[in-house]
């Protein structure tokens, strides 16, 4: 793992800008964070605080040398607030802080015109591994292995709202550490709060699956405000 940038380092009044036109003279984020995931398209999802559960997403694109806002949505993140990645505990409800790749999409609906990011349909065999004791934890499985039990796994098919559009956060995901965390997802809002990933509104979802294009290295960086939790790459 090698340390990343604080989404932190941003003040709260920089926060309200990312849901507005920037003041004049004002940095991007992205602009201001020391690694960015070294690609041309970063996703930010900013929480004001450790301990909330709602903030903002934002998509940006480099262009010309400049990070500009392609577009924002209202976002939750765990029921109980954000933790760092590098030291959260599974079974938390937290949202995981850092710098993350975002692998594929997935989605009980087709994938929206124009997605170019390698999308998966969800089918009534498709499930995600979070049992510690699997070889198969923290994937995409079709069937569910006999090592991974149900009970430790999400049925995707079971969530008709949530995983309607969906992209996996790469959160654990290369070297997978048992009892860290498993299933992190940017997916369509449900009722509240999420058990850990971050959600927004179905028409952001399916804006950020348009627009993400594979060759421009698309990153997500999370984070929060007052500087309680730092952003880290995994």
């Amino acid at each position: 793992m090698r340390p990343g940038v604080a989404l932190a380092l941003v003040s709260a009044s920089s926060f309200a800008l990312l849901g507005s036109a920037p003041a004049p003279g004002s940095v991007p984020l992205p602009a201001r964070m020391a690694d960015t995931g070294g690609g041309s398209q970063l996703i930010t999802a900013q929480a004001p605080g450790a301990d909330s559960t709602s903030g903002t997403v934002t998509w940006w694109d480099l262009r010309d040398g400049q990070w500009v806002r392609a577009g924002s949505a209202p976002a939750r993140f765990g029921a109980n607030g954000l933790a760092e990645g590098t030291t959260r505990k599974q079974g938390t409800n937290t949202t995981p802080t850092g710098l993350y790749g975002l692998p594929f999409g997935f989605g009980i609906k087709p994938a929206p015109g124009g997605t170019s990011v390698a999308y998966r349909a969800v089918r009534e065999g498709s499930w995600w591994c979070q049992d510690n004791d699997s070889a198969s934890y923290n994937r995409w499985v079709e069937p569910l292995p006999d090592d991974c039990r149900a009970s430790e796994s999400e049925h995707l098919i079971s969530y008709a709202a949530q995983y309607a559009y969906g992209l996996v956060i790469g959160f654990n995901y290369d070297r997978p550490v048992r009892g860290r965390g498993a299933g992190i997802f940017l997916h369509v809002n449900g009722l509240a709060a999420t058990a850990g990933c971050v959600s927004v509104p179905e028409d952001a979802m399916r804006r950020i699956l348009q627009w993400a294009e594979p060759q421009r290295g698309p990153h997500v960086a999370i984070g929060t405000v007052d500087g309680a939790t730092a952003v880290t790459r995994y």
